[in-house]
């Protein structure tokens, strides 16, 4: 999964200049400016712009540049790996608009402007890695990536049209997985592999390699916040209290097929061993923004680590049945 994991301001969002006074009064760094604040504003442009550059070279370099490069051209992979790299566009590129939303807020800019600076901080993000991948042989420009792309702002920028608040939030959460080390024999029976080794050659070997790219152990989350959608809040219903809905799959060992050539040897594993399903889950969460403090570092704190999902007891459905997770992350 091609992830952009920092948020940074919209650039277009300078159009905004001028648009306001300056906040006269003295602020602390973690609060968020009442009307427009030129410094800020340059301070968070000025940075934003050399962390994009930064990012981008640095992704070229670790995705791109080994591979061979062609024309512009589409690439279909609608279906791959069961949709959950789609999702995972929907989650990234819907807390880029969140993250620009509350750069820009901090800035001072007007509430619409700053919605549509995320709008286009998303788009514009997630584009420039359409833009590498269209140029690029093994993959292509991706229709379908980009709608999950306008998806996910759309979620964050509609909740702020008609709410003015995230009461739905997208949410990530990834657990390791164990791979078997079962001996697999190639079709032709002369070579030996494993789906272990096969989960390696595409997630990595490592805990940080495969918590960012194996899709078996991923799960794409909205995250609903009752007590949001309420008149008046029970007193029993905490505001910080979270349902969660959930979506994830399981034995992928390639992107529509458990099929795979290593060292010019085919493999394939059973669809009765390692079949490919979808899961569904339904869960508990907690919405730190939701969580009362008067600390400005601690609340900007919250605000930011809010795409996590808190592991709790968990409920899916997958393969015709219904399991029970007393603790699931």
């Amino acid at each position: 999964m091609k992830k952009t994991a920092i948020f940074i301001l919209l650039l277009c969002g300078m159009a905004t200049m001028g648009m306001a006074q300056e906040a006269p009064r003295s602020l602390s760094f973690f609060e968020p400016a009442d009307t427009f604040h030129s410094k800020r504003f340059w301070v968070a442009a000025g940075g934003g712009a050399v962390v994009y550059g930064t990012v981008s070279i640095g992704l070229y370099r670790a995705w791109y540049k080994n591979y061979e490069q062609t024309s512009f051209h589409f690439f279909n992979d609608y279906g791959e790996w069961m949709n959950i790299d789609k999702f995972g566009h929907l989650f990234t590129a819907y807390h880029e608009a969140r993250g620009g939303f509350l750069g820009a807020n901090w800035a001072g800019v007007r509430h619409n402007r700053a919605v549509w600076a995320g709008v286009g901080l998303g788009m514009f993000l997630q584009g420039t890695l359409e833009m590498m991948d269209a140029y690029s042989a093994k993959w292509g420009f991706s229709l379908s990536d980009m709608a999950f792309n306008a998806g996910g702002v759309s979620v964050f920028a509609l909740q702020e049209a008609i709410w003015k608040e995230q009461r739905i939030t997208i949410k990530f959460s990834a657990s390791p997985v164990v791979h078997s080390n079962n001996p697999l024999l190639s079709t032709d029976g002369r070579a030996t592999s494993s789906p272990n080794i096969r989960a390696d050659d595409l997630f990595g070997s490592t805990y940080a390699q495969r918590f960012l790219k194996d899709y078996n152990g991923q799960v794409l989350w909205a995250s609903f916040n009752p007590a949001s959608f309420l008149s008046s809040n029970p007193a029993w219903l905490p505001k910080w209290l979270n349902i969660a809905v959930g979506y994830g799959a399981e034995n992928m060992y390639g992107g529509y097929a458990n099929s795979w050539t290593e060292n010019d040897a085919i493999f394939k594993l059973s669809a009765d061993k390692y079949p490919r399903y979808r899961q569904y889950y339904l869960s508990l969460d907690v919405d730190f923004t939701r969580i009362p403090t008067k600390n400005k570092f601690l609340k900007s704190l919250l605000h930011v680590v809010n795409f996590i999902k808190v592991p709790s007891p968990t409920v899916e459905w997958s393969r015709g049945r219904l399991k029970f997770h007393s603790f699931y992350w």
